[in-house]
């Protein structure tokens, strides 16, 4: 696989562009546009000699535009959908685009971060401000050279034209347009004026990906590296006390063994080699003290719940007095486990560390963050170190953390020479890092009728909830509200997973309000939608959510799924939800087959802020309803003695294909700038499933996932 280097940038323009584009999160690429009507790109691009326009963008002297953008690409789409607003500013032909991923570059880019579903809405105007400026400054360079006003020339698919009817190539007036001013006031398209933005664009990647031509992690090889393969311990807890090499040192094409920490690396001619290196070590561990178990874990958070210790993230009213005023008091408590993250890629990294330099390539969400724990485990300078990204097969938050490509970086240091490490599927989930296990209680007070307090209290293990979500729904629309959270510290490893928290608080909080209207006797879409109404006009500028764009949700959620006028033997379920800056209502058409609960449909309606490119956005909503269905349905994850239960997909069971729903997407039309989409469609989604099946089987479910706790086995092929 070639590698992508970093192009040299003219600092002088940057200087000027870089403020307009601070703070956006940007994924490279590169855009191929011949700006001559009867000109063709070049197969051989590195012969052509480009003109710096600023940290985004080249241009070559027969038109070709080249932008580089650094932010990863984890299947989420922003490889293409980011590109798409440069080009649409900069007035280039989307057809001759051509993307490419760019390497880390802390000096010239900011917030090179993949995660919170933040890509578009950071980029959204520096995206387009830099895309902007690039067509102003060819504009300036072609109006120089004929003598007119630049506020007579316009563009249209990288041409210029004057009000004489003389035109001009981009590629042709590119080298004056160089070494002109950055202008400093630049106006944007009017959304209405969009040609590229609003409209299909295939994944750029799709070619490759289908024709499994090198472009992830897995596929980067280098003349003279070793395959490396890592015995870590069995448990969480354990410590490594000895082994034994021998047998593993035997094998043809092992060529070292090599301990770090507690850890033992197997480098070889190849993986597979490698992995039969390692099943041939002999270790003994050990442990200072008990190792953890589920049913401990259950005991402790259960226990947090009953007990006292919590910190408060918000209290309005007096929540205690409203229990004590009530006529009833609801309480729910609601169970969810540990969850692996399975990306399909497992987890590898390249490292070849040398005295002059640590040099990296792989899958990452956190390039900056990353290069800079490298340099601080092997007390390196940090501009020593260079990170070159790869497109990840998934990431779900599992790549957020690095520590496989300080596992390399350490391996590389200690071998002397070139290492790709490759993480097995058991090695990823027998070590790795998971959603923490977590249990909510929540209870309601209920006076007149209506709900007059409400008290979640969370009990997780390592963290807890972020300090915006006790701003979500209901926040504002409860005079007497109360979030309270208490932790319980692990040695397993835990942290973000596919929309962190609200992943399972969002089926607990929906699943209570279901149950609440059921008490109240009222209907469930208008408990909703009166909660939201006492929220208009709140100033309290502490709540995240917007009670309009929630309300706009739920009611053409209710329109589009027939709602409550389905055939005989279709039973739905109502969730919505905000976070991640987008609201979302989803309904779920449930069947039962052989009396077993089947996801038949999912209508789901999103406020998402402009549409980038709607395609790529329905593949999110979409793979985002199915992945909230599949884990909330399905997903189980267990241990003992600190040992994972679960190490492959033979035992981890996962929803398949017969089983995913037919996703029927609706945008709501908006002229504000987007908001996230990788991760708002999944939390409603167990909700809006939990909240069928207790219409079809008369079933409330408070823990998941949900088979399980049905008593109705499924099988697992």
């Amino acid at each position: 696989m070639k590698q992508i280097q970093s192009p040299s940038f003219s600092r002088r323009s940057f200087i000027k562009t870089s403020a307009l584009a601070g703070g956006g999160m940007l994924i490279s690429f590169n855009l191929f546009q011949a700006c001559k009507p009867e000109a063709a790109p070049p197969v051989d691009i590195s012969q052509l000699n480009f003109n710096d326009f600023n940290a985004f963008i080249k241009i070559a002297d027969n038109g070709m535009v080249t932008i580089f953008s650094p932010n990863p690409e984890i299947g989420q789409g922003v490889k293409t959908s980011m590109p798409m607003l440069i080009a649409e500013e900069l007035d280039v032909a989307w057809d001759n685009v051509h993307v490419v991923q760019g390497a880390l570059d802390t000096k010239n880019f900011t917030r090179q971060v993949a995660g919170g579903s933040q890509s578009l809405r950071h980029g959204w105007e520096p995206l387009r401000q830099t895309g902007a400026t690039a067509r102003q400054m060819l504009i300036n360079a072609a109006a120089a050279r004929w003598g007119v006003d630049p506020s007579t020339c316009t563009t249209n698919n990288g041409i210029i034209s004057n009000a004489n009817g003389d035109k001009l190539g981009y590629g042709e007036v590119v080298k004056e347009a160089a070494n002109l001013d950055v202008p400093e006031n630049i106006t944007l398209k009017n959304p209405k004026d969009f040609k590229i933005i609003g409209s299909d664009a295939n994944n750029v990647d799709i070619d490759k990906i289908i024709t499994g031509k090198p472009l992830f992690g897995l596929d980067y090889k280098e003349e003279g590296m070793v395959y490396a393969v890592v015995m870590r311990p069995p448990a969480f807890g354990n410590t490594l006390k000895d082994f034994d090499a021998t047998e593993a040192k035997a094998i043809p094409g092992v060529h070292d063994v090599i301990r770090f920490g507690d850890k033992v690396a197997v480098l070889a001619k190849d993986t597979w080699t490698a992995m039969k290196g390692k099943k041939a070590l002999k270790a003994n561990w050990e442990s200072d003290e008990a190792l953890e178990n589920t049913e401990g874990h259950d005991k402790i958070l259960t226990d947090l719940l009953n007990g006292t210790e919590f910190n408060t993230m918000r209290a309005d009213g007096d929540v205690k007095k409203a229990f004590a005023e009530a006529d009833e008091v609801v309480e729910r408590t609601y169970e969810s486990p540990f969850l692996p993250h399975n990306c399909m890629e497992p987890m590898n990294f390249f490292a070849d560390v040398t005295a002059e330099k640590v040099r990296l390539v792989g899958p990452i969400q956190t390039p900056a963050g990353t290069a800079r724990r490298v340099a601080e485990l092997l007390e390196r300078d940090p501009e020593q170190v260079s990170v070159e990204m790869t497109r990840m097969g998934g990431g779900f938050g599992r790549r957020l953390y690095g520590d496989f490509a300080l596992e390399v970086a350490e391996i590389s240091k200690l071998a002397k020479k070139p290492v790709k490490l490759v993480y097995s599927r058991e090695d990823d989930m027998g070590a790795g890092i998971y959603r923490p296990s977590i249990k909510y209680k929540i209870s309601a007070s209920i006076k007149d009728k209506k709900i007059t307090g409400y008290h979640l209290k969370e009990a997780s293990v390592n963290s807890n909830m972020y300090g915006l979500i006790p701003n979500f729904f209901p926040a504002g629309a409860i005079e007497n509200y109360q979030v309270d959270v208490a932790n319980y510290t692990s040695k397993i490893t835990t942290g973000a997973w596919r929309a962190p928290y609200t992943n399972f608080l969002s089926f607990a909080e929906q699943s209570f309000f279901d149950e609440l209207a059921e008490i109240l006797e009222v209907d469930r879409i208008k408990l909703r939608l009166d909660l939201l109404q006492k929220v208009k006009g709140n100033t309290d500028e502490r709540i995240q959510y917007s009670p309009e764009r929630l309300e706009k949700v739920i009611n053409v959620a209710v329109e589009k799924s027939g709602w409550g006028k389905t055939e005989e033997g279709v039973y739905q379920g109502f969730s919505a939800y905000y976070c991640h800056n987008t609201h979302v209502a989803e309904v779920a058409d449930v069947v039962l087959e052989n009396d077993v609960p089947v996801v038949k449909k999912v209508t789901c309606i999103v406020d998402c802020g402009i549409v980038v490119n709607p395609l790529g956005a329905k593949n999110q909503i979409e793979g985002g309803v199915i992945d909230g269905i599949g884990h909330a349905m399905y997903g189980d994850f267990s241990f003992k003695n600190g040992e994972p239960q679960d190490k492959n997909f033979n035992t981890y069971r996962l929803i398949r294909i017969n089983e995913t729903p037919v996703v029927e997407t609706h945008f709501i039309e908006s002229d504000i700038a987007p908001t996230g989409l990788g991760e708002p469609t999944l939390p409603p989604a167990g909700a809006a499933v939990a909240n069928a099946i207790k219409a079809a089987k008369g079933i409330r479910l408070y823990k998941q996932p949900f088979i399980k706790h049905m008593k109705a086995k499924a099988p697992l092929g």
